[in-house]
């Protein structure tokens, strides 16, 4: 009697497990609790920012996959790891760098690349540098000046992408280096001479790193460009003892947790975020010097935990792939790898769910860059406001924010790709006064706001992994021919 009585229990339970909807399964597992343990943890002073190739970055990285493999994530398939590892090139700045403009010196400056050299000659302003401003000119051997950015009052990110832009003319023309100008307050500055001194690439196997030769690209900080007239040449002088390079190791943290249908298992959503930071850089007015990105992207990697544990307990019908990247503040690194070297072929992946932020202003919303891009919208939508929050798509689409996270690695493979970031809804010094910056650190965060936030994510991706939809790119999306190809579509 005990026997059929005990089995009968089982099976109640059984019931009542199946019995239970995604909502109430996405409520079960997120707690604030293992929220702070996560980040507290992650944001700690031991982990030294966890900058990519570091001890730190290391030590998150195996606190990642001992958490997957206690939610029940199996390691890579085929191996007994959760580590995809891989070379980095760092590249250290100059110990000396000395530039002068028509005779002037320009002492606040910052390399790109910059080999050992002495030299001088001429040079030649060409204004913004589009690609007028470069048409018809002789520029073999020469040194091209340019203002940065493409317009007065760009921002940072605006003012890199042009500058590539910018490198690639003059590559194309011959000319010896480029020098931009640019003007930013000082606490502004510091950062990005922080970014560019530890600049850093992929050493794919069997490669050697190429060398910089000895075109060299440099950003001056100033607002003196007095005397420089578009199109006419001005005098130079350079000197520098040269970049430096080292190869780091570090790794991507993959896990798996297969999907309960015996047909849509064979599909993946991938959960993904970024675990490396900034490391350590300037101190700030309190001698704090270890950048711990609670914001960045100790809050993003601890989305991609809680989804895995609650995955671990309520398996949905597609599979799980959760990806934690490395070297993302160095450039994308880490995905960009992971998406040109997949565990598991990229045509399976149904969809990825990414999360990123610098940070939140407003506890009222999600805000998921990409929104409006693909056909989970309603998902997203339905996801976070059962939790009390308001999804919103991108604020600020002049900043090209889907192409400057991890996501956008997958969605150049075709794969449907959005961002689900904290709230915010403009870029203000809420935001700047935690991106990037020491202040940014665990005690510091808003945890019943995260509460909501987590189990907005959790059931967004429940719903995501077992709708019958097939989730793609929204018509006359820039990445859906990508997708028609990947997935054999016409």
């Amino acid at each position: 009697m005990k026997k059929y009585l005990s089995l009968g229990i089982a099976f109640l339970g059984i019931g009542l497990l199946s019995a239970q909807s995604d909502q109430e399964k996405a409520a079960s597992t997120v707690h604030e609790n293992s929220i702070k343990s996560h980040i507290y943890f992650l944001a700690d002073d031991l982990l030294e920012g966890r900058a990519s190739g570091t001890r730190g970055n290391k030590i998150a990285a195996s606190y990642l996959a001992n958490q997957l493999r206690r939610y029940g994530a199996s390691p890579i398939p085929g191996t007994d790891t959760y580590y995809q590892t891989f070379d980095l090139v760092e590249t250290t700045p100059p110990k000396n760098l000395e530039l002068s403009l028509n005779g002037t010196n320009f002492p606040l400056n910052a390399a790109f690349k910059m080999p050992a050299t002495e030299q001088s000659g001429e040079a030649i302003f060409l204004g913004y540098g589009s690609e007028s401003d470069f048409e018809g000119k002789a520029l073999a051997g020469k040194v091209v000046v340019v203002l940065g950015g493409s317009a007065a009052g760009q921002d940072p990110g605006q003012m890199f992408q042009s500058s590539s832009e910018k490198m690639e003319r003059v590559n194309s023309s011959g000319a010896a280096g480029l020098v931009e100008l640019v003007g930013f307050e000082e606490g502004m500055w510091t950062r990005i001479k922080h970014y560019l001194g530890s600049q850093t690439e992929v050493q794919e196997p069997g490669t050697i790193s190429a060398d910089t030769g000895e075109m060299f690209h440099v950003w001056v900080n100033t607002t003196n460009n007095s005397g420089f007239e578009n199109g006419k040449t001005i005098s130079y002088a350079l000197k520098s003892d040269g970049q430096t390079k080292k190869i780091k190791s570090t790794q991507n943290v993959v896990g798996v947790i297969e999907g309960s249908d015996p047909k849509l298992k064979n599909e993946y959503v991938i959960y993904s975020a970024h675990y490396d930071h900034v490391g350590i850089g300037q101190p700030n007015a309190e001698g704090d010097s270890i950048y711990n990105g609670a914001r960045d992207n100790a809050i993003g990697t601890t989305a991609v935990l809680s989804m895995a544990e609650n995955l671990g307990k309520y398996p949905t019908k597609r599979s799980a792939l959760f990806i934690l990247f490395t070297a993302e503040e160095k450039g994308l690194l880490g995905s960009a790898y992971y998406a040109d070297h997949p565990v598991i072929p990229l045509n399976q992946m149904s969809y990825c769910f990414n999360t990123d932020g610098g940070g939140y202003n407003d506890t009222s919303l999600a805000t998921i860059i990409g929104l409006e891009r693909t056909s989970a919208q309603p998902l997203i939508e339905k996801g976070a406001s059962t939790f009390g929050l308001k999804a919103i798509g991108d604020p600020a689409p002049e900043q090209g924010l889907f192409d400057r996270s991890d996501n956008v690695s997958f969605a150049q493979k075709g794969i449907p790709a959005p961002t689900y970031s904290t709230g915010f809804h403009s870029f203000d010094d809420e935001i700047f006064k935690y991106y990037h910056q020491a202040s940014d650190e665990a005690d510091s965060l808003d945890y019943g706001y995260l509460l909501k936030f987590y189990q907005g994510y959790v059931y967004t991706g429940r719903l995501i992994a077992n709708t019958s939809e097939k989730l793609f790119w929204n018509s006359g999306d820039k990445y859906e021919e990508a997708g028609k190809a990947l997935y054999g579509m016409k």
